[in-house]
């Protein structure tokens, strides 16, 4: 199976202004051994996250890969890793169909990694997230880190209702790992 994270709010702390520097990336306890989890047993990981900050200009690309580089050495101080990395730096105003809600992203994850929909899970903290899932016809699970208790309380719209509802990722990985999903 291949679990599709997004990134702030799933694996460190959701911060109003966006992760900046590697200073600021703080993961949240518990993600990276429950990445290190979905490794263990097989399963491919791969990260699918909006990067505004790269498209506004409040960061370029190099800041943001150095971010990138202190995300991978936290995950392997748990011994986990990412199979693969999407990013779209494309800010809302003008936003491609790989912007999350679009699916542009987890379409090209799922043909990197040669899996199909129905062998795929998203787990993510935003609406888009489950918007992107449902438009790319993946099941998606919503946790409560990040925006995630705010997603529950407002609701899903047109998107497909998550598989699951939990309070971190070590509990969605519970989910996949109990569920087969």
């Amino acid at each position: 199976m291949l679990v599709l994270l997004d990134r702030d709010g799933v694996l460190n702390l959701d911060r109003p202004e966006s992760v900046r520097s590697p200073d600021q990336y703080e993961p949240i306890p518990g993600a990276a051994e429950a990445v290190a989890r979905l490794n263990q047993t097989g399963h491919k990981v791969a990260l699918v996250t909006n990067q505004a900050v790269v498209g506004r200009g409040d960061i370029d690309k190099a800041m943001l890969e150095s971010i990138h580089v202190k995300m991978a050495e936290v995950l392997a101080t748990a011994g986990a890793h990412l199979d693969d990395v999407h990013v779209c730096t494309d800010p809302p105003g003008s936003a491609t169909g790989r912007r999350k809600p679009g699916p542009g992203m987890l379409r090209e994850a799922m043909a990197d990694l040669d899996f199909a929909a129905d062998d795929t899970i998203m787990i993510g903290d935003a609406l888009r997230d489950l918007q992107a899932a449902s438009a790319a016809n993946v099941k998606s699970i919503l946790i409560r880190t990040g925006k995630g208790k705010e997603t529950e309380a407002n609701g899903y719209g047109a998107a497909a209702p998550p598989v699951a509802i939990v309070d971190e990722l070590k509990d969605a990985v519970d989910f996949v790992l109990s569920e087969g999903s």
